[in-house]
């Protein structure tokens, strides 16, 4: 039997990476996925990888990830970290490739951004950048470029999607007009995994894209078609990339820093000259109206969340067409109150201690709720303290629990989209950390507006809850503390 192959996805957790995973476990590779956070792999319920915490910017951490490994698939980027992403991403790049070195690793296959010429968008320059910095270590590398990604979760095909939900009348600025060529998520994906196991390809760089050549505006278009959602385009050239990034805060989910660092490239033409690697491995690359359609129904077919995850479709109420990424709003509290008491008040939220906070607030969302036709006074928990995944608080359904560290609600009473409260305890030795965060996955432009007219709201009543139940855990603790002492 031939040995399998032993990859480390490295960025296991982001878009591509969740992606990429289980499709090396499909084509027999043995693999290992690396995330700052173990926990956000472990809810991703994949069999058979092993899974482990390591961070580029921490070089210790990265010895136990590459221990072994064949090929290394770098998916990493700094783009959320703000203004200094390109800084972090050098970083992590040189840290990378010095431990893979060291490793003995084989190759490294690390996705890119194409790139035009003469780019002044900080995004695409740091991306070629990290592919410079990985090829001045010792371990061979094959650098894929792709731009768009057509698939759930990629950042840049949400804005879009987001973009033609929300605003029936667009004013459209320059920056529509730029061409790219969009590749289908499954496209790349089979690349990245090809790439890796032909030897010719050590060393080189590909770009890679769809068949067509489209200007956003066209993607736009062509999506809206095929979601039945008409929008009209005004052009306005002054509207430049810069500013384009300030408004997409207010109408898309895409989270802040990404969306404006995509923006801030979006005034080129980036293009895909493909010939090179369609030779080395022919595909039939699927058009964009074709990658939306598959892009839509592995949405509708994935429905496994441990908890709350972002862009998960149970979280979104098994629809589709709500905003891939939730907008949020919540408040934490550090408290010396013991994980357990912190627990037992929260399990009890909504019951027969009530919300603790504002409780004519409550009542008066189960009243609009009740009468709009939801579930509030129409159920009844199965039990005062003791919660369960699929057990009910007033309109929300549990779909995660995990005691002494998270409480994970489904919001089922009726709205322009789909919500989620969770709680999340996190020990710190002395104290403790709460936090009540409400996730939101707007329906169109009357889930945008419904969203911020309740942001003052949700900003007092989550201050006040956590605050609350910090006091209330505490005054037990020392109960408990005063009558085992008599």
């Amino acid at each position: 039997m031939t040995k399998k192959v032993r990859a480390l996805v490295f960025g296991a957790s982001g878009y591509i990476g969740t992606n990429l995973t289980p499709r090396l476990q499909e084509a027999g590779w043995q693999v290992r996925a690396a995330a700052r956070h173990r926990a956000v792999l472990a809810a991703r319920r994949w069999q058979g990888v092993e899974l482990v915490a390591a961070d580029a910017l921490s070089p210790e951490s990265l010895r136990a990830a590459l221990k072994d490994i064949d090929v290394a698939f770098y998916l990493v980027h700094s783009m959320a970290a703000g203004r200094n992403f390109a800084d972090l991403d050098i970083e992590a790049a040189r840290n990378f490739a010095a431990a893979a070195a060291q490793a003995g690793v084989g190759r490294i296959v690390y996705l890119g951004g194409l790139v035009p010429d003469s780019p002044r968008s900080q995004h695409l320059k740091s991306r070629a950048e990290t592919g410079n910095v990985l090829r001045d270590g010792l371990v061979p590398v094959t650098e894929i470029r792709a731009g768009m990604i057509v698939g759930p979760g990629s950042a840049a095909y949400e804005i879009i999607r987001d973009l033609v939900n929300y605003l029936p009348v667009m004013i459209t600025p320059r920056w529509v007009q730029s061409r790219s060529t969009p590749i289908a998520l499954d496209n790349l994906l089979e690349y990245l995994v090809r790439v890796a196991r032909l030897p010719e390809t050590a060393g080189k760089i590909y770009d890679v894209g769809g068949p067509e050549i489209l200007t956003y505006e066209q993607l736009m278009r062509q999506y809206g078609e095929l979601t039945g959602n008409r929008f009209r385009l005004l052009s306005l050239p002054v509207l430049t990339p810069r500013l384009s990034s300030y408004w997409l805060k207010l109408v898309t989910a895409v989270p802040t820093n990404i969306a404006r660092a995509l923006i801030d490239g979006l005034e080129h033409d980036v293009i895909a000259n493909d010939a090179e690697i369609r030779k080395l491995i022919p595909l039939e690359l699927k058009d964009f109206k074709q990658a939306v359609t598959a892009a839509l129904e592995a949405e509708r077919s994935n429905n496994v969340s441990a908890h709350w995850a972002e862009g998960s479709i149970v979280c979104r109420n098994f629809h589709p067409e709500y905003a891939y990424y939730a907008k949020r709003a919540g408040s934490e509290v550090t408290t010396r109150a013991s994980a357990n008491a912190l627990w037992r008040q929260v399990t009890a939220f909504g019951g027969d201690e009530g919300y603790y906070y504002a409780e004519s607030l409550w009542f008066l969302r189960r009243l609009i709720n009740w009468f709009a036709g939801g579930p509030s006074f129409s159920r009844r928990r199965r039990h005062p303290t003791d919660l369960r995944v699929g057990d009910v608080i007033d309109a929300w359904r549990v779909i995660a629990a995990e005691p002494e560290k998270r409480l994970t609600l489904l919001m089922e009473m009726r709205g322009p989209g789909s919500g989620v409260l969770e709680f999340v305890i996190r020990d710190g030795g002395d104290y403790r950390t709460l936090s009540a965060t409400a996730y939101w996955h707007p329906a169109g432009p009357a889930g945008l507006i419904y969203w911020y007219s309740l942001l003052p709201v949700h900003a007092f009543l989550f201050r006040g809850l956590t605050s609350a139940i910090a006091k209330r855990a505490e005054k037990k603790d020392q109960f408990m503390i005063e009558v085992s002492s008599k």
